[in-house]
């Protein structure tokens, strides 16, 4: 097996770091909880693949005030090559407007290397409404205008008459919107479904993306999950998919809860 790179041990070693602090921050701030989930895999066979993927969810209630920071990483290879590459940072901040209104602000920045994009920022905000809340099933929806700056990358490529054809690097900002959906249904006190589906709109493109994931206890703290994700994007550069898929098995700390 390939050694992993320094991209892996960055995300391992701030996984492992995440896992250690995280219990004790939750009880020395009162009212932050949150999930860290470290999912990895390896095959080998025709192809010899290493796959890691790392993500944090941390929120806070204060009143009428939510807080809520999200980051995750995954970075994998294939036969050696790197395949995988990608960076996600965001935060948002709720509050009530009544029992089931509430406005937010929002920002995010991502970084994925196997896309026609170097990075992609938003920052906006709106309104959002709990339009279920019951002890079993949940389902919030929010949306709202805000800006998008598209970093796009240069790209070089070869047309079916053999010109070459090169594409500048730009930044692209724009008027955007962001809406989200987050759906889930507790089936009993240890197995939980949960399905979000995000759409980032902005003039060069617009990323919509759908992940739903089973979660199991296992014990007070550790959950396993199985998740299934699709992303499109309505207009990749060229040489890049317009649709990316990926399962995912997750080994889920929670904590402060």
């Amino acid at each position: 097996m390939r050694p992993l790179n320094q991209s892996s041990f960055i995300l391992a070693s701030v996984g492992a770091a995440l896992v250690a602090v995280a219990p004790a921050y939750a009880q020395e701030k009162d009212g932050w909880s949150g999930e860290a989930a470290l999912n990895a895999g390896y095959t080998t066979g025709n192809t010899e693949t290493t796959d890691l993927g790392l993500g944090v969810d941390v929120a806070r209630t204060a009143g009428l005030w939510r807080v809520e920071l999200v980051a995750d990483g995954e970075y994998g290879e294939q036969d050696g090559i790197e395949s995988r590459n990608r960076y996600f940072f965001s935060g948002d901040v709720d509050r009530l407007l009544n029992e089931k209104l509430f406005s937010f602000g929002r920002t995010s920045y991502e970084v994925d290397q196997f896309t026609g994009f170097d990075s992609r920022t938003f920052v906006g905000g709106g309104l959002g409404y709990h339009i279920l809340n019951g002890e079993k099933a949940s389902w919030t929806v929010r949306g709202g205008p805000g800006v998008k700056i598209d970093e796009v990358k240069r790209t070089v490529v070869t047309n079916s008459d053999g010109v070459v054809i090169v594409t500048p690097a730009e930044t692209v900002t724009s008027i955007g919107a962001v809406a989200r959906s987050e759906f889930g249904y507790q089936f009993n006190d240890n197995v939980k479904l949960a399905n979000e589906t995000d759409v980032l709109y902005g003039e060069t493109s617009t990323q919509i993306e759908n992940s739903i994931a089973l979660t199991a206890s296992v014990s007070k703290s550790f959950s396993a999950r199985m998740s299934f994700n699709v992303r499109y994007d309505t207009n990749p550069a060229d040489g890049f998919e317009d649709t990316d898929t990926a399962l995912k098995v997750a080994l889920v700390y929670g904590f402060g809860k």
